[in-house]
């Protein structure tokens, strides 16, 4: 909130020297207000003089002074600002702004860094949404915790979030066929007939595990069937036994949804068949090699799309636009995707023809994500889903905890590769990112648990006299960065909210854990001299504080011990 604070200053004082006459622009460009590189440097820096530059036709140096003389901060929170390099200001602030936030932490407690900025909003976060065709893999997982911690932190700064999961379960789609061909396969080799698996089905383990069930449950009963039928009822079968088997492996993994939509709702709803009539009227179909194609080159597109087959069967593109299409209906004031990068080239499609249809291009947020990497004994795993050689969600969290898990597939942005050291994940050491930071946590109430035995310090009255503490006494370089890693907490997580970028919440809790081990190394906490003390205890609780609710952001746990 702090660097709100000092941007709006700075966009102020720039407003008064414009009406001053001594600048002259026509509209206020935008400029960053960013942690310098080096700590002596300032509190905060802003390019704001050099943006300014070409339209204000200046030297950014002289602008830069200017804007100097008419900077105004409340609560005589500015100390200094100084001119830099080619047109840089460095604001140096007061420490009073350190303590209020130490204070903040305090008072606000499990809502320090929590915000309003959302308004109420209802918004929508779509992920995982993975075929019924397959338990969830480790890409799955990478999807399911960006989709979970976006929304986290969109709760956290005032949205009403709701979280969905699209079931793409359509009998006809290509991928539930071939699954329920392969299913039939294992069942039918179950009763001695020698059934080839599709060339291009699936072959892991677990579609015999279902087919093996299936003799446990209806012995002989399909074995005379239509295999037409057959493969239909056994994918109908799977659909949810394959559901219930996702849905245990989420919520283990810490993920539970407000709503699960079906695919094949959209259709006995009538929904694909009205959206195809939609588009149909409005002229963006024509017909051509017996299937009804979709005009998307008219929106830019570089092909046009099928939207249903030849057969008479829609495609997952028409199912897609009205699933789409229902979300608009909900009133949702925007909605986020989170896709696998293979999705990449649905995402133009997709948001030319809602626009087409008068829903607003921004409205549709799409996140994709890249592969992940698996590293185990320093070679890397075998990930091929329909060949069967692929590591589920449910391998994963026995091999690493579920902290570390989420953790881990949190660490890089999304739309980079990520590489998941299962080795460094389960190490006890501070080698293991995510083991550094929670015992940053542990470590704080163990310090408070040190000092409440030491009666002869007087110490009890810091839970109960906060307030009265003297955080002045404070000072040490170890002190102020931790103090400011801190204060920074909330304008983390709204640049993480806003960016969708939930990766920058392992970069802040790793860059708060530093500073807090070297707090702790510099500076002794229980003193002799009480004050001293009892300032630093209340800087260890803060701590404390901002630790846990980043990591609950995370839906990583704040260990009490370690």
């Amino acid at each position: 909130m702090v660097k709100e604070i000092v941007r709006q200053a700075i966009r102020e004082a720039i407003e008064a020297v414009r009406a001053s006459g001594e600048l002259s622009f026509e509209e206020m460009p935008e400029f960053s207000v960013e942690r310098p590189p080096k700590e002596d440097l300032g509190d905060f820096a802003t390019n704001a003089p050099m943006i300014l530059a070409r339209p204000a036709k200046r030297n950014p140096r002289d602008i830069a002074a200017l804007v100097i003389e008419n900077l105004r901060l409340p609560n005589n929170m500015l100390g200094k600002a100084e001119v830099a390099g080619g047109g840089f200001i460095n604001v140096h602030l007061n420490p009073n702004w350190l303590w209020a936030a130490i204070r903040e932490a305090h008072e606000c407690d499990q809502d320090y860094g929590r915000s309003d900025i959302g308004g109420g909003a209802r918004v929508q976060v779509e992920f995982v949404s993975a075929n019924p065709t397959g338990p969830l893999h480790v890409g799955n997982a990478r999807g399911g915790v960006i989709g979970d911690v976006i929304a986290n932190l969109l709760e956290f700064i005032g949205f009403d979030v709701e979280r969905e999961y699209y079931v793409n379960d359509v009998t006809e789609s290509t991928q539930v066929q071939r699954f329920g061909e392969s299913l039939e396969a294992r069942y039918m080799q179950l009763h001695g007939h020698d059934v080839p698996i599709p060339e291009d089905g699936y072959k892991g383990a677990y579609v015999s595990d279902i087919a093996q069930e299936l003799v446990e449950e209806s012995g002989k009963h399909y074995v005379n069937m239509k295999s037409e039928k057959r493969a239909e009822a056994f994918a109908k079968f799977a659909r949810e036994r394959i559901l219930e088997r996702q849905k245990k492996a989420l919520v283990e993994f810490g993920i539970k949804f407000d709503n699960w939509v079906a695919e094949q709702w959209l259709y006995d709803s009538g929904r694909v068949a009205g959206l195809i009539e939609r588009l149909t009227e409005s002229g963006f179909t024509y017909e051509a090699e017996g299937a009804l194609w979709l005009s998307t080159t008219k929106f830019g597109d570089y092909k046009d799309e099928v939207l249903v087959r030849r057969t008479g069967v829609p495609t997952y593109y028409a199912s897609d636009i009205a699933y789409h299409l229902y979300k608009v209906e909900r009133g949702y004031k925007f909605a986020i995707d989170v896709w696998g990068a293979d999705h990449h080239g649905h995402i133009m499609r997709t948001k030319t023809v809602l626009s087409a249809l008068g829903v607003d291009s921004d409205w549709l947020n799409v996140i994709l994500y890249q592969f992940v990497r698996l590293y185990r004994g320093g070679e890397v795993v075998a990930m091929g889903k329909r060949e069967g050689e692929f590591v589920t969600l449910e391998d994963l969290l026995e091999w690493v905890p579920k902290d570390a898990a989420r953790y881990f597939l949190l660490m890089r942005s999304a739309d980079t590769h990520l590489d998941f050291d299962v080795d460094l994940a389960v190490q006890q050491t501070s080698d293991n990112p995510v083991y550094y930071i929670q015992y940053v946590h542990a470590r704080c109430r163990a310090i408070f648990r040190q000092a409440m035995e030491q009666e002869h310090l007087g110490l009890e009255m810091v839970r109960v006299e906060r307030a009265a503490v003297d955080l002045s006494l404070l000072t040490h370089v170890a002190e102020r960065r931790l103090m400011r890693e801190i204060a920074e907490c909330a304008d983390e997580v709204q640049t993480a909210a806003a960016m969708r970028a939930p990766h920058r919440l392992t970069t802040y809790s790793h860059r708060l854990a530093d500073a807090f081990h070297r707090f702790y190394t510099d500076c002794r906490v229980l003193e002799d001299d009480a004050a001293l003390s009892a300032a630093r205890l209340v800087l260890v609780e803060a701590a404390q504080i901002t630790v846990r609710n980043v990591l609950a952001l995370m839906g990583v746990s704040a260990p009490e011990q370690m």
